[in-house]
């Protein structure tokens, strides 16, 4: 063989390998159902929560920001929920974008719930930060910060 075609059979080598080291992990674009349906199973676990389902959704250190500024343990946030002391009767989410970066998804949306936490009935609307990341396969979510609109 040449030696002009070793050089670019090693060149048209090293892009091929390193075009596979640049593909992002979890799947690109193809992952954004998945980050979707993730998002859905925790809304719809927020309105009927129980502690399996909860905790299949959120990682073990979820940091949970409110947008009355207290920030909640994947421990707290599921105790509250399960207890009624956040009591969310419905959730509408609106205006849902999710980006991709490797193991990790960042999931904007705005969410309209009718709420009754400790037995007080109210209304609340907040855009929402959500930050899931992919652990052992499945998405969790990792991080969320709510603020009112």
């Amino acid at each position: 063989m040449s030696i002009i075609k070793k050089f670019f059979l090693i060149a048209a080598s090293a892009v091929m390998f390193s075009g596979c080291a640049m593909a992002p992990a979890g799947g690109g674009a193809s992952a954004e159902p998945a980050v979707a349906a993730a998002a859905e199973r925790l809304r719809l676990a927020m309105i009927d929560p129980t502690p399996a389902a909860l905790g299949a959704l959120v990682a073990d250190d979820l940091s949970y920001g409110h947008s009355s500024g207290k920030v909640d343990t994947k421990a707290s946030f599921i105790g509250d929920l399960v207890a009624g002391k956040s009591d969310f009767v419905s959730i509408t989410i609106t205006d849902q974008t999710i980006k991709l970066a490797g193991d990790v998804a960042i999931v904007r949306h705005t969410l309209a719930a009718d709420t009754n936490d400790s037995g007080k009935p109210g209304k609340v609307a907040l855009k929402i930060l959500g930050i899931w990341q992919k652990q052992g396969g499945e998405w969790k979510m990792l991080a969320r910060q709510a603020v009112r609109i």
